[in-house]
């Protein structure tokens, strides 16, 4: 893996699951061949965990913000912030190592509001429609997926298994949780208005005036493909995803995917 890319650096052993483990931040990811545990909490942010069984390779990201950051993003640590950039990071470092496209199979986590007040925002909701419409348009399956809701949750995932134990958190188990929502919900908000400003210029450059006919025309186009492009797709057979914690990790039933601890 290229040093310039926002490889996760925190190595641990990890004694609940007996074997190394690395703990991803916001704007990281990590693949490995290795028989390791990757652990992250997320509370908006979205984890995909991509493994390809055959090779015996497996790696997970965490991204922050569904948009492709093409505006804004310079540095590889910035860009993975963003969705698009996240993914296609994680595929092609997988590709890289031995990976094959075709084999693919994902798991998806996270996209909660977990802040009251802060719906409006729908960080999470935008994050969780991002991951499945990209995983859709790359051919990759989702097998398992623990989204949306309004619980953080603390996500370990061992790639040379594929098996993911997930366990919903109370906000207060994790200041820092709400800490970094309350930091993204800001950031979104100015990304947003910048990408409008920026907009609105292009529309002045083509001769539309704001608010004329045409830029109405424009702004309800752009909503309609908004909106056709969060598909209400199918579900998918779903994994089973296990719980873990002091007692260890045990089977959950098909209705329930998470404990609330």
């Amino acid at each position: 893996m290229s040093a310039t890319l926002p490889i996760a650096t925190n190595l641990y052993f990890d004694t609940h699951f007996h074997r190394q483990g690395v703990k991803l931040l916001p704007n990281e990811f990590y693949t490995t061949k290795e028989d390791m545990v990757l652990v992250t909490v997320l509370g908006s942010c979205v984890a995909a965990c991509i493994q390809d069984r055959t090779a015996g390779i497996g790696g997970m990201n965490h991204f922050m913000l569904p948009d492709d950051g093409a505006d804004v993003g310079h540095a590889a640590a910035d860009s993975m912030r963003y969705g698009a950039y996240a993914m296609e990071v994680l595929i092609n470092e997988l590709i890289k190592a031995g990976g094959r496209r075709d084999r693919f199979e994902a798991k998806v986590f996270g996209g909660a509001a977990v802040l009251a007040g802060m719906t409006t925002m729908n960080i999470g909701d935008r994050n969780s429609a991002f991951v499945r419409r990209y995983l859709a348009t790359e051919n990759i399956r989702i097998i398992a997926e623990d989204l949306q809701g309004s619980h953080p949750r603390k996500v370990a995932y061992l790639p040379r298994t594929g098996q993911v134990m997930v366990k919903k958190l109370r906000l207060q188990q994790d200041p820092s949780v709400a800490e970094r929502e309350r930091a993204l919900a800001s950031q979104d908000a100015n990304a947003r208005a910048e990408r409008l400003a920026k907009a609105r210029e292009r529309v002045e450059l083509f001769g539309l005036k704001p608010g004329g006919g045409n830029a109405a025309g424009l702004r309800a186009g752009a909503n309609a493909g908004a909106a056709a492009g969060t598909p209400a797709a199918a579900a998918p057979a779903r994994a089973r995803i296990e719980l873990f914690g002091p007692t260890g990790g045990r089977p959950l039933n098909q209705d329930k995917t998470v404990e609330e601890t």
